[in-house]
């Protein structure tokens, strides 16, 4: 079951993504299953929304232009009312780094870019403990 077959359910997931290009990609993708995305192209500005918004799940990218991912996961880790919201890197990093990472901050999990666009909204959904679409 999709968010969008859950009524008064629909969960948010904050995007924290610099590239335009993956950022439409996963939006679509996960708008099309009925999620409602926010969207950050900065470290600083994914905190800012983070703390405003307290997102169902974030999705962050490594790569950020202003802040590393590994900072803003320390920052998100750390935040009393934003730990507990599901941390799930996004990163063409290979995946043992990326295991590393996600280890080495309390991320919830990581997933590999390209993205699959069949077995995101998959992935998504058992991150927040939501029956697959």
């Amino acid at each position: 079951m999709s968010p969008r077959e859950m009524p008064g359910k629909r969960r948010t997931v904050l995007l924290i993504e610099d590239n335009p290009k993956n950022a439409r990609l996963m939006r679509r993708v996960l708008e099309r299953e009925g999620f409602s995305i926010l969207h950050a192209a900065t470290g600083e500005e994914g905190i800012e929304i983070a703390t405003e918004e307290e997102p169902d799940l974030i999705l962050l990218d490594l790569g950020l232009p202003d802040v590393d991912g590994q900072t803003v996961a320390a920052y998100l880790k750390q935040d009393e009312t934003l730990a507990s919201i599901p941390l799930i890197v996004v990163t063409a990093w290979p995946s043992e780094a990326a295991r590393e990472m996600v280890d080495a901050y309390g991320c919830e999990g990581y997933i590999g870019k390209p993205i699959d666009t069949r077995e995101f909204p998959r992935l998504i959904a058992n991150y927040l403990d939501i029956p697959s679409p």
